[in-house]
């Protein structure tokens, strides 16, 4: 399978680095599920640029370095938000059907969240990320230059030390990529793409945890595969709690997206906490109330129910007209209504739950990794953007800016040559036995993970969850030495490997910053720095 460019990940950062680069040359698109089952395909609440003439480039600089705990890199951040309108104007002219306002001076309407100075929100409605994805889900489709692979799942990306002579890119110790291997889930068998660029678009490692708003795909393949390629991993400590899952028995990973809060929507305590049931507790916790940025918010929410006993709070916003909710969250408002919650009368049950992860692979603006020949881009890159804790919706926004910058620098490179890569060793067997104990580990990993690492930390707790993932890596690295690979196995691979990160940065983190808050360190250092592991030399 030879390809110019093989972008693994189908969310919005893979599809605007494919669009962009389709004119000129061959791409394969390669995605473990269908096309839209990834993470932006689930964003609710929109995408941060400055589209009015009232807010400027400084003021969303400014919020997004506040947010991000004085980790953010400020030249990424000023970069990003600079190209900000461009990338809504690229998307608007794509076709994305964002919600109308006649009033407004781009004639679109725009929402606040947490955070955020001004309304800067473009949306659609709140299925943004829904809008976006089926829009650039057609055009890919459509395009001749592009290829899709659903239901692929990528393994590990093909490096020269790994294929014998080495070529001169890396006679000075630096290996190159050249492509990445790849299992067809329908027939279980493994394919080689050849590429002589490889973009790593995978998104995050929510199911790293056990409760998540991320979909089943984000398992942190991209972060794992670069890792064991040589790549730097930066901020794995900072995984975001969104403040706001819906809770509900029948409910798994749905999102009450930040906008809600933006509109007017306040946490209470519900009737559990007794007397102080329907009490407003955010004020007691920032000036900022329901609008603090998500980690203020998801840690007082943590307090509030370990404090209380309390399995959720509320999140009222029946105090607005049953047409403007209807109009502005029609699906969450049919989603509750399902599950028998009508938001014009009665409050929302929330918890907090994994969202985000903050940091991720070592990346420059074009999202150039430590290995020449592959990129990170999106939700599995480290840009520097998010610091320590991501400002509401610059997620989309840095997918689409250094997805765009990403194709233009492979765009201007000249085009090379491929190498002949092995084909994949097909010669172990399966053990069905083994499956069991694979399904167990996956629980295992993701349970100590959230009770051991998760809103508020100790380093025993740490020191904890480092031990079983040691014991863990171990069994599972058999698996892979031994038996034939399975999709189960290749996602537990990579599990183990992010957690490993997540623990480490966050034992390194001898303070509280952000999203990462440690009980033993519970006080922030004068000067801000990143956690930055290297893979060790092979």
């Amino acid at each position: 399978m030879k390809f110019d460019v093989a972008i693994v990940g189908s969310g919005l950062a893979g599809l605007s680095v494919a669009l962009h680069l389709a004119q000129t040359r061959t791409v394969a698109i390669i995605s473990k599920r269908a096309l839209l089952d990834g993470a932006s395909n689930w964003a609710q609440g929109g995408i941060a640029a400055v589209l009015d003439s009232g807010d400027s480039h400084a003021q969303h600089i400014d919020d997004t370095l506040a947010a991000g705990g004085g980790l953010c890199d400020e030249a990424a951040t000023r970069f990003i938000v600079e190209h900000g309108r461009e990338a809504i104007e690229w998307l608007i002219d794509q076709g994305v059907p964002f919600t109308r306002d006649p009033t407004a001076e781009m004639g679109f309407h725009l929402t606040r969240e947490g955070g955020h100075s001004q309304r800067r929100i473009i949306h659609a409605a709140d299925a943004t990320g829904h809008a976006v994805q089926v829009t650039l889900e057609q055009k890919v489709r459509a395009h001749p230059n592009i290829s899709l692979f659903e239901q692929h799942c990528a393994i590990d990306v093909i490096t020269s030390d790994k294929l014998g002579p080495k070529p001169a890119a890396a006679s000075a110790g630096q290996p190159h990529c050249y492509g990445v291997y790849v299992q067809d889930e329908k027939t279980g068998q493994v394919l080689t793409f050849e590429a002589e660029h490889t973009v790593l678009a995978t998104g995050g490692a929510g199911k790293v945890y056990l409760y998540t708003t991320n979909p089943d795909t984000a398992t942190g393949d991209g972060i794992a595969m670069a890792w064991r390629a040589g790549c730097r991993v930066s901020n794995m400590e900072f995984i975001q709690f969104h403040p706001t899952c819906l809770y509900h028995p029948y409910a798994k990973s749905f999102l009450i997206t930040e906008a809600i809060r933006g509109e007017g929507g306040l946490l209470k305590l519900p009737p559990e906490a007794g007397a102080a049931a329907g009490t407003r507790f955010m004020p007691m916790y920032d000036e900022r109330g329901e609008l603090a940025p998500r980690d203020v918010v998801a840690r007082a929410i943590d307090f509030e129910m370990k404090k209380r006993g309390l399995d959720y709070v509320n999140l009222d916003i029946s105090h607005q007209s049953p047409e403007f909710l209807k109009e502005h969250f029609p699906t969450i408002y049919a989603r509750c209504l399902e599950l028998g919650i009508d938001i014009t009368k009665e409050p929302i049950p929330v918890v907090p739950a994994v969202h985000f992860t903050c940091g991720g692979i070592v990346t420059d603006l074009a999202g150039r990794t430590d290995v020449p020949g592959l990129y990170a881009v999106g939700e599995t890159a480290c840009t520097g953007l998010h610091g320590a804790n991501r400002l509401a919706s610059n997620s989309l926004l840095e997918c689409l800016v250094v997805g765009r910058a990403c194709a233009h620098e492979i765009a201007a490179m000249p085009k090379g040559e491929t190498r002949d890569l092995p084909a994949w060793d097909e010669s172990r067997v399966t053990n069905a036995d083994e499956e069991v104990v694979i399904a167990h580990n996956w629980d295992e990993l993701r349970r100590f993970m959230w009770n051991y690492v998760g809103i508020v930390r100790t380093t025993k707790r740490l020191e904890r969850a480092q031990h079983r993932i040691a014991l863990l890596k171990e069994e599972i690295d058999e698996y892979y030495r031994n038996f034939r690979i399975t999709h189960d196995l290749l996602e537990l691979r990579n599990l183990v490997d992010v957690a490993s990160l997540i623990v480490n940065s966050a034992l390194t983190r001898r303070e509280s910053r952000g999203l990462h808050f440690s009980r033993d360190y519970p006080n922030t250092l004068p000067k801000a720095l990143p956690s930055v592991l290297t893979p060790p030399r092979r």
